[in-house]
């Protein structure tokens, strides 16, 4: 066995060693404590060993996606790769939430006590609400929201209030707009590493961003809604500096000040966004009205909202006191410091700690290294550090195999440093499969 494959599998049991001690310690907390208020620690889920309508599908496209995913990414012509990359996306999302049943895994996701169309008969006027909404964060509030508004800024809850207005009603819709949406995140990503770093890295990438774990969990939850908004803002930005049109970089700059009205959280994308200006500064500097446009786009959401009467400082500043009056002031910062961790390995699959690790690698070798792989290791190194930065802030205590799927989706590029893709494919589908046959997960 050559050295580089050794590593690999050292990474590989340090994370299983991570993910088995946040399950055993969590055990024995949440048995003696209550403190943690999950019941399968480190997820928010229950042990229910069970097949659905969705298992046979689920299992076909993780066979077709290992079989014929890295020969269909190297071989297809870019954009019929970009749709087939989408539509297998989407077919992965749909059969594992499927393999709840349609009510328990997509229609049902959204209409729960704490889910954002429970307020949608409060936005009949929606100017009123948003001037309103901050009165209603705190728990002792008249009326408050349910957990999850008081925990997003209004765009959240606004973009399920636009599409009941369109028609487009109840759980279902919903829950097929957060999977449709949620799955084009993969399609954004490989724009942008392609623009980033080359298209040889994007091809060998993409059958780990469409065969992901995290797809678990992106149906039907908001968060991979939010997840896909985040990734085409970088990926736009990516094209900007990449010598695109202006446009992209207005574009770009519309989108991540979207991303901050969706979720608080999604601030810590501009690290992200700051590495891709890092990796373009040539352009940027032949071009500095790019920075202008880029601007010009971002303050567009923040307008509108302060405008229409919501204040984003003060109502994060009563989201904090809120998830501090709930269980987010209970669950212990020492335990889930480390163990988010854990729900990361689960999110990303065991394939990305030793991506992650070759890219570190890379990053020390760096100057004898393909320029490509370094700029790729930066990218990913700047999502790994948004991750850290969100995990220490104590804002993100559990529950973060849903709420940091906008960060995990920049880890998986990674994988286009491994060799042997479809055994590390196979370890990702199977994770995947497992998890979703063993738990009733909560998102």
């Amino acid at each position: 066995m050559n050295r580089p494959l050794l590593r690999d599998l050292y990474a590989v049991l340090a994370a299983a060693l991570l993910v088995t001690a946040a399950a055993l310690v969590g055990q024995h907390i949440q048995h003696s404590r209550h403190t943690l208020f999950v019941k399968w620690p480190p997820l928010l889920a229950a042990w229910d060993p069970h097949v659905g309508p969705g298992t046979p599908a689920a299992l076909v496209v993780a066979a077709a996606g290992v079989t014929y995913g890295p020969v269909l990414a190297a071989r297809l012509p870019w954009r019929a790769l970009l749709a087939t990359a989408w539509a297998t996306a989407t077919a992965w999302i749909t059969s594992l939430a499927l393999i709840d049943g349609w009510q328990r895994g997509i229609a049902g996701r959204l209409t729960a006590r704490h889910e954002y169309l429970r307020v949608i008969d409060r936005f009949d006027d929606i100017p009123a609400t948003l001037r309103d909404f901050t009165h209603h964060i705190l728990v002792e509030s008249p009326d408050n929201w349910p957990a999850h508004v008081a925990g997003h800024p209004p765009a959240a809850p606004l973009t399920f209030v636009l599409l009941d207005r369109m028609g487009l009603r109840g759980g279902g819709w919903a829950g097929v707009w957060c999977i449709v949406v949620g799955a084009t995140a993969c399609v954004a990503v490989l724009v942008a590493v392609r623009a980033l770093a080359g298209e040889s890295l994007a091809r060998r990438a993409a059958p780990f961003l469409v065969l992901s774990p995290a797809a678990v969990w992106m149906g039907a939850s908001a968060d991979a809604y939010f997840a896909a908004v985040g990734a085409w803002a970088v990926a736009l930005l990516a094209l900007a500096v990449s010598g695109r049109s202006l446009w992209w970089a207005a574009g770009a700059g519309l989108l991540f000040g979207l991303t901050c009205y969706l979720s608080y959280g999604l601030t810590l994308l501009a690290l992200i966004g700051a590495v891709v200006l890092l990796l373009g500064r040539r352009r940027v500097r032949e071009r500095p009205v790019l920075l202008a446009a880029l601007v010009a786009g971002l303050a567009v959401a923040p307008m509108a909202f302060t405008l229409a009467g919501f204040d984003w400082w003060e109502a994060y500043h009563l989201l904090v006191r809120r998830y501090y009056q709930g269980v987010g002031g209970i669950r212990p910062y020492g335990y889930w410091v480390w163990a988010n961790l854990a729900c990361t390995v689960l999110i990303t699959g065991l394939a990305t700690p030793p991506a992650l690790r070759r890219a570190g690698a890379v990053l020390v070798r760096r100057h004898t290294e393909p320029p490509a792989h370094v700029r790729l290791a930066l990218l990913v190194s700047a999502a790994l550090l948004a991750l850290l930065v969100a995990d220490l802030s104590g804002m993100s205590k559990a529950e973060t195999e849903r709420i940091w799927l906008p960060f995990a989706v920049w880890l998986l590029p990674a994988c286009a440093f491994l060799t042997g893709p479809r055994a590390w494919l196979a370890a990702q589908a199977v994770l995947a499969l497992l998890l979703n046959h063993l738990l009733l997960t909560g998102w």
